[in-house]
């Protein structure tokens, strides 16, 4: 086995125990609650229970990157230690940590010339971009090189898919990702959101669909119509929610009656804290593999 690490951001959004058992590193993303600072680091000084009430109590949040600096901290050990490094990013449709640990790796690439870092974009979030950073550690331990693994990752990142809806539009006007408007007729009307992630990795609403009961169906829906091979999809799911945990079952449900060749049972996991910061609690994705993103 090649001498390499395989490293991505908080925001991928798997537990604590499941980073460790895959042999994932991880730095972490930043957020404030009201004035309170807080490091993004996968609900162990907050629990995601006690993060979303306070969400839902009126508390204001803001999330911060990881920067230049902390990159650079972050990475130097592993190159210390003759360690090359493979790390992807969370999405920089929605954060501009690509572009800070790509100078991180410029400046490191003059002090340890020898060693690789590789550095990619992930244009995925939350429990999608864990599915990318899952898949990748199956392929490092059945004996796949960092080249290769860097070169896999960047030809298919955009087969994977993330459907997601928010039943509660609160967040999303508040950070405008649905105007004022539009969030006014969609609550009166009982209009939840059906969103993905654009092959350039920007978030993008696609549909309305009026009821939680069929916006909720509706992602089993998206799934049905874009997953490799359609119902006899072999691959794996994860499912990620903010404060709905009986919401996502709904979904998984579906998904488990529709699709019964599922590599294992399907993955249900939190929203984390950053990207929970900008869609709120009521917020169901769910990910998988498929046709390139369109």
């Amino acid at each position: 086995m090649e001498n390499f690490i395989l490293s991505c951001c908080s925001t991928a959004d798997l537990t604590k125990e499941h980073f460790e058992k895959r042999n994932i590193n991880y730095v972490c993303f930043h957020y404030y609650l009201d004035e309170a600072y807080y490091s993004d680091d996968l609900g162990q000084s907050m629990s995601f229970a006690d993060f979303y009430k306070a969400m839902e109590n009126g508390a204001m949040t803001k999330t911060s990157q990881v920067n230049v600096a902390e990159y650079e901290e972050y990475f130097e050990p592993f190159l210390k230690e003759g360690k090359d490094i493979l790390h992807l990013t969370l999405s920089s449709g929605i954060s501009g940590a690509y572009n800070s640990a790509m100078i991180a790796k410029n400046m490191l690439e003059e002090k340890y010339p020898d060693r690789k870092i590789y550095v990619v974009d992930s244009v995925c979030a939350a429990c999608g971009y864990g599915l990318l950073m899952d898949t990748l550690a199956d392929m490092r331990d059945v004996g796949k090189s960092i080249d290769e693994l860097h070169d896999w990752a960047e030809e298919n990142k955009n087969k994977l898919h993330h459907w997601f809806t928010a039943t509660d539009l609160t967040y999303l006007i508040r950070g405008g990702r649905v105007s004022k408007a539009s969030g006014f007729v969609g609550t009166m009307l009982n209009i939840c959101p059906l969103m993905t992630v654009a092959p350039d990795g920007t978030l993008k609403p696609v549909q309305k669909v009026r009821t939680k009961k069929k916006v909720l169906e509706a992602l089993a829906n998206k799934m049905e119509e874009n997953a490799e091979n359609g119902t006899a999809y072999g691959g794996k799911c994860f499912v990620g929610h903010s404060a709905c945990e009986e919401d996502a079952k709904v979904v998984i449900a579906h998904i488990e009656d529709r699709f019964p060749q599922l590599k294992g049972k399907v993955l249900l996991g939190n929203i984390g804290t950053v990207i929970g910061s900008h869609t709120g609690p009521g917020t169901v994705v769910i990910t998988f593999w498929g046709k390139e993103r369109a």
